[in-house]
């Protein structure tokens, strides 16, 4: 059995070896390595392999470090096949959405080739006579990143591109489900140049977890995945004085309009809905049509459209979308459809008992469509984080917005609409961190920023973009006065500013 182990000081190695965790190929449901839970301390091994790393790393100048993540982005374009069939394999996203993973990380990283013209700080002259003020942005030191199975490169990318960018050292603890890429990436961080230990992966648990939050040396903790956990470690690491910005869950609602063009709203649903298998933080899980008409007519073309949907083996080029990542979340989601039975949520299409021939123990549930949902159902009010589709008709413009305005998340939302006057004031309005014009999957580009409100995030700055950078770095502010001559006068008040 093939084992992933851990990527520590610029070297693949298992560390304390004190527990094993089965790595599946969705597809199929079949264990296909193991991958190596390690302890406390591996984590505090790789801290040690970034705290060495960071005076070589922090004083390398910021235009050398650039020319390093440039030559990252270069290695991960050539080994995009092989880093794309490797996270097919084992998330269970088609290989079409494993490049995508691979390129929406990368285009951080490219951003993050700029850092040294944002890193610069501020200088005034003759701030007061003869004194001069200017600030330095530096870096905090080790940082770690905490990731989730849903985007095994993209998020790590995020993360560590901008960390290492702004001259921090990086422990990254990826999802033990779909561990094998992170390493990869490590080891083509190494080859590109990165100073042996200056980006560690530790696999492991929520020993390794808190083992990292804990020790003293690292000064920033990094977290996506659910609400409950993002809150627990935001908690955990603000309390012991550290920076912490903490990423949770998601309802995402997607408002069509009366004027909206139904088939292009259906034609948006179906892909943000089911893509991945709705294995995303920002899939729409929720329509909301506006008017009894609307909302019958988007519902007859989403059940179009799912009829011609296929689902398969994720390395099946026809496939749609494939499996969901373990049988836990398929049973966790199947769960969720029969509560919405329960609840009277009215199931037009059910994705339960969904196989691919050939690949009968794969971990498939089929597209699922609710209409007639209500607000107080579970599978309204909780994240499912699977290819279903909930469907809560409004009668007016204003009960739309309320709807994600009031939820607990706060992460995504889109509206559809030819009325510009409708979209601006969604925009304005909404209670809800990203929003979508005519765009179902509204994922900022690298050089904004990344970030839910409400319950989908904790903390005061987004990811990447500036946010990151400001994340990453602190400001040290300097006054400087060079007298004329030796003499000098006692003062017992405070100086003014001119």
């Amino acid at each position: 059995m093939a084992q992933v182990p851990h990527f520590i000081n610029g070297a693949r190695t298992v560390g304390v070896a004190n527990a094993t965790h089965p790595v599946y190929r969705p597809a199929t449901g079949e264990i296909t390595a193991e991958v190596i839970l390690g302890g406390a301390s591996d984590a505090s091994a790789a801290i040690d392999a970034a705290e060495q790393a960071f005076p070589v790393w922090s004083q390398t100048n910021p235009q050398r470090r650039a020319r390093v993540l440039a030559k990252w982005v270069e290695l991960i374009d050539q080994h995009k096949d092989e880093l794309a069939q490797t996270l097919s394999s084992e998330h269970g996203k088609t290989i079409a959405d494993a490049y995508g993973d691979i390129q929406r990380g990368v285009e951080v990283v490219e951003f993050a080739v700029g850092a040294p013209q944002l890193l610069k700080g501020e200088f005034t002259s003759d701030a007061s006579q003869g004194v001069d003020v200017h600030s330095l942005r530096q870096p905090l030191g080790v940082v770690v990143g905490i990731t989730p199975f849903n985007f095994p490169a993209m998020i790590p990318l995020w993360k560590a591109g901008i960390a290492l960018a702004a001259g921090n050292t990086f422990v990254l603890k990826p999802s033990e489900r779909d561990p094998s890429v992170p390493v990869r990436l490590a080891e083509l961080a190494l080859e590109a140049g990165l100073p042996e230990g200056a980006l560690n992966v530790v696999q492991g648990g929520k020993t390794v977890v808190d083992a990292l939050i804990e020790d003293p040396r690292v000064q920033a903790v990094a977290f996506v995945g659910s609400t409950p956990i993002a809150q627990s470690i935001y908690a955990h690491a603000t309390t012991l004085g550290k920076r912490a910005q903490c990423f949770g869950g998601a309802k995402n609602h997607l408002i069509i309009m009366p004027d909206a063009d139904i088939d292009l709203a259906a034609d948006a649903l179906v892909g943000a809905a089911f893509g991945s298998a709705g294995e995303r933080c920002m899939a729409i899980s929720v329509a909301v049509p506006v008017g009894q008409d609307t909302a019958d007519r988007l519902v007859a073309a989403l059940q179009q459209r799912m009829e011609e949907l296929s689902m398969g083996a994720s390395d099946d080029p026809d496939a749609d979308y494939s499996a969901l990542v373990t049988a836990e979340a398929k049973t966790r989601v199947e769960n969720y459809i029969q509560s919405g039975v329960d609840e009277g949520a009215e199931l037009l299409v059910d994705g339960r008992g969904a196989t691919v021939a050939g690949h009968e123990n794969g971990f498939y549930v089929g597209a699922t469509l609710f209409d007639r949902v209500t607000g107080d159902m579970r599978i309204y009010r909780e994240e499912i984080f699977g290819p279903v589709l909930s469907v809560i008709r409004a009668e007016t413009f204003e009960e739309a917005v309320r709807l994600p305005s009031e939820h607990e998340f706060g992460n995504g939302v889109s509206i559809f609409t030819r009325d510009g006057q409708a979209a601006r004031d969604f925009a304005t309005q909404v209670d809800v961190g990203m929003v979508g014009i005519n765009v179902p999957i509204p994922v900022p580009i690298a050089y904004y920023s990344f970030g839910g409100w409400k319950a989908s995030g904790f903390g005061d700055l987004n990811q990447y973009g500036t946010d990151g950078l400001k994340f990453y770095t602190k400001v040290k502010t300097v006054t400087t006065r060079w007298p004329s001559s030796t003499t000098s006068q006692l003062s017992f008040v405070m100086p003014e500013g001119s």
